[in-house]
């Protein structure tokens, strides 16, 4: 567009002022000349339509390949292990020929109009000049009007060719707009509301209140028909089988998403109505996999309080028992980190990721299997440093909800929630679970 829009209002204004000064300098002459525009019109909405359908199949299938290229170098590991290399490389060619396909299609259809702009524009000099020159014999005409009009014939269809290749590239950058505007137009999870309401000054009292949801595309619902209420300062436990719905209560508690029926309340306030930006800025998130970036590991650490000191940096390290970690490494606190953590263990990453958490001082605290990654002796430290922090008396109202695979994890919370297939089947205590003889003693007694 930045290319084509002064290229084009020079050539429509040179070829409207030429066809004006032709039209008027001899009408019969420059009817003849523009003869040939019907089947101008007549190709260019043909090219239009063609090389439209090309160029997006040709966006479309260029996308495949960049994406297949980068998953298959973010997981060439995997694709190494399992010995995929050839095939890997026969299935790339196949989405290369493809898109080499469709290029070829806009090509033919180039090599067919681009030819006929220019016969076009031959085949009216070659009419203009014989009928010209005729009326030259007869005295119709005169020769310096003659010589003038042949010069006003390059003048019109010069701006005509390029107008056809300005064409070409307004619909080449249609097909990158469209694709584009694809995805400006999907929908945001959590729309923001509107106008938003202040967040509760306490948020720690949470409520999912007749709470369904399910993902888009899904055939089954992931939570539902749920009510629970958490109490400020309590730690509460979230265990169950593999897509019991844990994660997807967590997500719903921090808004990543919306409930499909039923409401989720923080401080009494239903979430789709509050500032979700402030709103997050209480809470502390660790994921199963943690994602660090390219900075320092202090600065990976206040990445959610960039203005944080050092010794407050420190200190959320050694809450968590990170310090000793971070002392190890060349640079100390001043290490950089690859990109998304790379240079550094899972369980360092996740032990960033916990001291990032607690740094932000958060009123919920929600932990999606945040201890997964670390061996038995580091997680059974951050676990006491977890218990002194929610025993203290400056943070006694901090909500905690963890999802634990590990029931050992579990155990320490004060109550504890067994979910199957997107339901609560079983609360209580660890002692209270244990003694009901239900699903989750069975799976205590299996660990």
């Amino acid at each position: 567009f930045q290319q084509g829009i002064v290229s084009l209002v020079v050539n429509a204004l040179t070829l409207v002022v030429v066809m004006g000064v032709m039209l008027n300098s001899d009408l019969a002459l420059g009817a003849l000349a523009m003869s040939g525009l019907p089947v101008l019109v007549i190709a260019t909405l043909w090219f239009r339509r063609v090389s439209s359908r090309a160029y997006d199949r040709s966006r479309e299938r260029l996308a495949t390949v960049n994406a297949r290229l980068a998953e298959s170098f973010s997981g060439v590991r995997v694709v190494q292990a399992s010995g995929r290399e050839q095939r890997n490389t026969e299935d790339f060619a196949v989405l290369v020929d493809s898109h080499r396909e469709a290029r070829l299609a806009g090509q033919r259809a180039n090599s067919l109009y681009f030819p006929l702009v220019e016969f076009v524009g031959a085949a009216s000099t070659a009419l203009v000049l014989g009928f010209g020159l005729r009326r030259v014999d007869n005295e119709l005409l005169g020769q310096g009007a003659m010589a003038a009009y042949v010069l006003y014939l390059n003048q019109f269809f010069t701006p005509i060719q390029q107008l056809s290749t300005i064409f070409d590239t307004w619909q080449q950058a249609g097909a990158a707009n469209r694709k584009l505007a694809g995805l400006f137009e999907v929908p945001t999870a959590t729309p923001a509301a509107n106008p938003p309401m202040p967040v509760p000054p306490e948020v720690q009292r949470i409520e999912l209140e007749g709470v369904t949801f399910r993902y888009a595309g899904a055939s089954f619902d992931a939570v539902r028909d749920l009510s629970l209420t958490i109490e400020p300062g309590e730690s509460v436990a979230l265990v169950g089988t593999t897509g019991a719905g844990k994660s997807t209560v967590v997500k719903l508690i921090a808004r990543l998403y919306d409930p499909t029926e039923g409401v989720v309340r923080a401080g009494g306030a239903d979430l789709r109505t509050i500032d979700q930006t402030a709103y997050r800025a209480r809470l502390g998130v660790v994921p199963q996999e943690p994602v660090l970036f390219s900075a320092t590991i202090a600065e990976n650490i206040a990445y959610g309080r960039p203005n944080a000191t050092r010794s407050e940096i420190v200190a959320a390290a050694v809450s968590v028992g990170a310090d000793a970690l971070i002392s190890q490494l060349p640079d100390g606190y001043d290490t950089v980190v690859s990109a998304r953590g790379r240079s550094l263990s899972a369980g360092e990453r996740q032990l960033v990721a916990l001291a990032r958490a607690l740094l932000v001082d958060p009123q919920i605290l929600l932990l999606d299997e945040a201890t997964a990654q670390l061996d038995l002796f580091t997680e059974a430290r951050v676990q006491r440093a977890f218990a002194e922090l929610s025993s203290s008396p400056v943070d006694r109202a901090r909500t905690t909800v963890l999802i634990a695979h590990r029931l050992d994890s579990a155990r320490r919370a004060d109550r504890i929630v067994v979910m199957d297939a997107g339901t609560v089947v079983e609360m209580g205590s660890h002692d209270h679970l244990l003694a009901l003889g239900g699903q989750y003693a069975a799976m205590w007694a299996s660990q």
